[in-house]
C-alpha cells in the first residue's frame, strides 16, 4: 500500500498504527491525520529515535499494510 492509500484510509488504519506505536496519543493522531511526515516526526519524538530509524519504521509499516 502506498502512502496515498494510507492517507486516504487513515481512519481505518489508525488502529493498526496505535498497535504499532502505542505511545502515540489521540492528539498525536489528530495532528498526524494521515500525513507521513507528521507520523515520522511523532514516532521520532515519542520514542527518542533518530530521524532515520523513525523513517525506516514507518516505511516498514507502510510495506506491511498490504
Amino acid at each position: 500500500m502506498n502512502w496515498d492509500q494510507i492517507e486516504g484510509n487513515w481512519k481505518q488504519l489508525k488502529g493498526r498504527v496505535q498497535q504499532q506505536w502505542g505511545k502515540l496519543t489521540d492528539d498525536d493522531f489528530d495532528t498526524i491525520n494521515g500525513k507521513r511526515v507528521e507520523l515520522v516526526g511523532k514516532v521520532q519524538s515519542r520514542y527518542g529515535y533518530a530521524r532515520e530509524k523513525a523513517e525506516a519504521e514507518v516505511e516498514e509499516f507502510c510495506s506491511a499494510c498490504k
